[in-house]
């Protein structure tokens, strides 16, 4: 099956985030991938917005984690791109394992701590406008929230 969809601009981005929002469950992770610029914010500023969270989604490049719980379901938003090899100070796990969706950017440098059942996306950048996201799903309800969306 060709798990693909192709953004044309950043409203195709927020829609696919959105629809993925509405196959939520507790525990979900979410791993975004694609060079700087993809897409990958504005994928988590869609889902947010489907959670109903009103705050200003930006990247926590600094602060590697954010968590907004002001939605219907608490949001965890991490950019794990400065992160450092030997950091142990984030104990990634507890945020796995929480009533909580987790969506990780950069996540690829993180390969080692991830979980084994996840939702794997890699955005491409095809032209100005346009995103190709690949959807990988890991683990049957994955493939079910896929299979919803596409």
């Amino acid at each position: 099956m060709d798990n693909k969809y192709t953004s044309r601009c950043e409203e195709d981005t927020m829609e696919l985030a959105e629809n993925i929002e509405s196959e939520k469950f507790p525990g979900m992770v979410i791993c975004l991938n694609g060079d700087l610029g993809s897409g990958k914010t504005m994928f988590v500023k869609g889902f947010a917005r489907s959670l109903g969270i009103n705050e200003n989604i930006t990247s926590p490049t600094f602060n590697i984690v954010k968590e907004y719980e002001s939605g219907e379901m608490k949001l965890n938003h991490m950019d794990v791109y400065r992160i450092d090899e030997t950091d142990q100070s984030i104990d990634f796990e507890d945020y796995f394992n929480q009533d909580a969706v987790t969506i990780i950017e950069w996540s690829e440098l993180i390969q080692d701590k991830l979980p084994d059942e996840r939702l794997d996306i890699t955005i491409k950048i095809v032209n100005e406008n346009t995103r190709l996201f690949v959807l990988k799903p890991r683990g049957h309800k994955y493939e079910d929230v896929v299979n919803s969306v596409l």
